[in-house]
């Protein structure tokens, strides 16, 4: 098992020092969908994805998540989660709405949090 320091703002429970982390990449498997907008069953699967990741987040799972915003062929999203096992970080990953049900595809990484800055942050 791959453990860390313990920083409190990353640990709000107890426990928590000791899971491993990874990020998970996505990527849109149609490219109109950021260039010229999704269309009404993909807006749909976007907004259970949003919620899927707040909802982990909200469950401390999720550190954060985001996309870029530029909308051309380079355009990801990441997530950085905790997880015990790179099986569960692949459930997690497998599970988001948009790569169940194929919008987007996802690759997953071991990952580290180095450092984190919270003074200014402002989601």
């Amino acid at each position: 098992m791959i453990t860390y320091e313990c920083i409190p703002q990353l640990h709000p429970f107890e426990g928590m020092c000791t899971l491993n982390q990874y990020l998970y990449k996505i990527q849109p498997n149609r490219l109109e969908m950021v260039t010229r907008g999704p269309r009404d069953e993909e807006a749909s699967i976007l907004s259970e994805h949003f919620r899927y990741l707040k909802s982990l987040t909200d469950q401390g799972v999720v550190l954060v998540f985001g996309r870029t915003q530029n909308n051309d062929p380079s355009t990801f999203g990441i997530a950085i989660l905790r997880a015990e096992s790179e099986e569960t970080a692949r459930s997690i990953m497998n599970n988001d709405p948009a790569v169940k049900r194929g919008v987007m595809r996802a690759e997953l990484f071991p990952y580290k949090v180095a450092g984190l800055n919270t003074s200014d942050w402002a989601p």
